[in-house]
């Protein structure tokens, strides 16, 4: 019988390492690969093969990284947008390297511990509230098609803490990943500060131009935003504009909300969307659970919504989604919309 090998993003948390024995269960011999990025450690995921009796090793994407996901982080900022990396890396970075550490050993496969499904080589949304397929939207058909997802149709993350408990697994006490892998203390604007980033600074002004204040810099504001503005007004403000010409933050009295939006850099997820000029669908506009009803025009860009939308950040990513689940498409959020 042919060796099925599989090779597995070990992070040293307990969703890879869960992964690794569900892996395991489905008669994979699993080598397992740590990417390790600025100020990473191993020593987590090494003790996890260690555990799991699992070749590993250990591939150094700093540079890269920096390259390809942080400094475009950091520039998208500027232009007072609110990035997702974690987007841009798996397809740029993170699921390219375990694929040719793949293709090196003769491994068909690649898995993570993502939360998603790949059913019939096409991508889903994973019935855990953990869901991750909004993340992933980005790959190309070739790699999904050729991706695990062990946890994916699992309802909870209680399930997975469980199952690596049962397996002795010492990652099942471990608490859940940061939000970015490179800004450990979860900090963003002084992430870009400390990086020697001039971010715009201005004003916060309402809607006729009546300057408010002063506020901290553009990369430290998002629209809709409506915490931490430190502005004393006669209801709750929200931001409703950010202007990278003058540096100054529109804010507002009204929650900004569209029932459009217009998308760039398109990516299908599923080829067999071009060419149809409109396709129903449930939207993601940002990493909850939450979903939109609207329609996708993939050659025009542009999403209508059934109902008003709140919050539409630019930089963040519109991702369309089937009634089933099943990954269509989507975009990146453009700044004409607001």
């Amino acid at each position: 019988m042919e060796e099925k090998k599989v090779v597995l993003g070990l992070s040293g948390g307990v969703d890879s390492a869960a992964s690794a024995l569900l892996l395991k269960e489905m008669g994979y011999t699993i080598h397992g690969v740590f990417l390790r990025g600025p100020g990473a450690d191993e020593g987590s995921a090494a003790r996890a093969a260690e555990e799991l009796g699992i070749s590993f090793e250990v591939i150094d994407i700093a540079a890269e990284l920096d390259e390809k996901v942080i400094c475009p982080f950091v520039e998208s900022y500027l232009r007072g947008e609110t990035p997702n990396p974690c987007i841009i890396c798996n397809p740029a970075v993170k699921f390219r390297r375990l694929f040719e550490a793949a293709d090196r050993i003769g491994a068909e496969k690649v898995a993570t511990g993502h939360y998603a499904v790949v059913r019939d080589g096409k991508l889903f949304a994973s019935p855990s509230p953990k869901d991750q397929s909004y993340m992933l939207y980005r790959l190309p058909p070739e790699m999904i098609a050729r991706c695990i997802f062990p946890l994916g149709e699992l309802q909870d993350k209680s399930e997975t803490r469980a199952l690596a408990a049962s397996g002795g697994l010492s990652s099942s006490k471990t608490g859940d990943s940061m939000e970015i892998c490179f800004i450990p203390d979860d900090d963003h604007g002084k992430f870009i500060e400390d990086r020697g980033a001039k971010p715009l600074m201005g004003n916060f002004v309402d809607e006729d131009g009546k300057i408010l204040g002063p506020h901290l810099g553009i990369h430290r504001y998002t629209v809709g935003q409506r915490r931490g503005l430190g502005i004393a007004a006669s209801g709750r403000l929200y931001v409703r504009h950010i202007d990278i010409e003058s540096g100054d933050i529109v804010l507002s009295l009204i929650d900004p909300k569209a029932t459009t939006v217009r998308i760039g850099s398109i990516c299908l997820t599923d080829p067999d969307v071009a060419g149809q000029e409109s396709v129903p669908c449930r939207v993601k506009v940002r990493h909850t659970k939450k979903f939109e009803t609207g329609v996708f025009y993939p050659a025009q860009g542009r999403i209508e919504f059934e109902e008003s939308v709140r919050a539409l950040s630019p930089g963040q990513s519109a991702v369309c989604y089937a009634e089933d689940g099943h990954v269509l498409g989507g975009g990146f959020i453009l700044r004409e919309n607001n």
